[in-house]
């Protein structure tokens, strides 16, 4: 098993969601409010489904996902819709506030790496909540995020190395030419890419092109790739498709999830070998 990161895997216990029976007579916004309980349960919905399920045409469930899509309740794709993307916020304002899940997260990916290993992380909240939980690790992190290296600054025992170039102001880090080149120098052990959405069938997901760029880099200099995730990344998608679901060798989630929850995590299990579950 590559670089220390541990073969457990834990197994998701799934309860099948049964719709109501059919109701060709409910109105739209009733309907649309059952149709984003299937969602918000299962990540995504199939509008023959749901025309099946609702006794409605297809057109109606159409008409139904491009309502919600425009309240940005759902991300419309052929043939039904996804959970939307996950909005952030800039760097410092999420590195500033207080997320216990981030934290349990952050705590339980620095103790799936070893010393001696040289991890390669980029900008982030949850990285720079690893970086935090490193400090007394003797490894080396490669990072393009002063954040993260301010993180670690003054640390007895983790050293840091810098990849230069232009910082994006709203990631934090830099990417671009100069930053890339220095990649194409590096060999890790690990890599933990900030990730915006993870979806079981299409993979990893980022919304800004370089950014994304920067990370498919990260993952050709790793020997391992590691995916710490929030739950309201699991499911969904963004605009810049990073990797496939295939090349993630350890996804790590929270065990902040409620029952409605289990069926959409179900998949991860199903496509990944190991699915870790970081105790809050």
């Amino acid at each position: 098993m590559p670089l220390g990161l541990i073969p457990s895997q834990t197994h998701i216990t799934t309860h099948r969601h049964h719709m109501t029976a059919p109701d060709p007579d409910a109105l739209p916004q009733e309907r649309q409010q059952r149709i984003l309980d299937q969602l918000r349960k299962q990540g995504r919905v199939v509008a023959n489904e749901l025309a099946l399920a609702f006794a409605v045409s297809e057109d109606s469930i159409r008409r139904d996902l491009r309502e919600m899509a425009a309240k940005g309740l759902c991300r419309r794709v052929y043939g039904g819709a996804l959970l939307p993307t996950p909005q952030f916020d800039t760097l410092p304002e999420r590195v500033g506030r207080d997320d216990p899940e981030r934290s349990a997260l952050a705590v339980h990916a620095a103790s799936l790496l070893l010393p001696g290993q040289v991890v390669l992380m980029d900008a982030g909240s949850t990285n720079v909540a690893i970086a935090r939980a490193l400090r007394d690790t003797a490894l080396t992190v490669v990072t393009n995020a002063p954040a993260v290296a301010d993180a670690l600054a003054g640390a007895q025992a983790a050293e840091v190395v810098m990849i230069g170039g232009r910082i994006d102001p709203r990631s934090g880090g830099a990417i671009g030419s100069i930053a890339l080149q220095q990649l194409t120098e590096l060999q890790a052990d690990v890599c933990i890419p900030g990730v915006c959405a993870v979806d079981p069938e299409t993979g990893i997901w980022g919304i800004n092109a370089e950014e994304c760029a920067f990370k498919q880099a990260m993952l050709r200099a790793s020997d391992a790739t590691l995916i710490v995730a929030g739950n309201e990344k699991l499911g969904a998608r963004g605009s810049f498709r990073i990797a496939g679901i295939e090349q993630v060798d350890q996804l790590l989630i929270s065990d902040r999830v409620g029952s409605e929850m289990q069926e959409r995590l179900a998949p991860f299990a199903q496509r990944l070998h190991r699915v870790v579950v970081a105790k809050d």
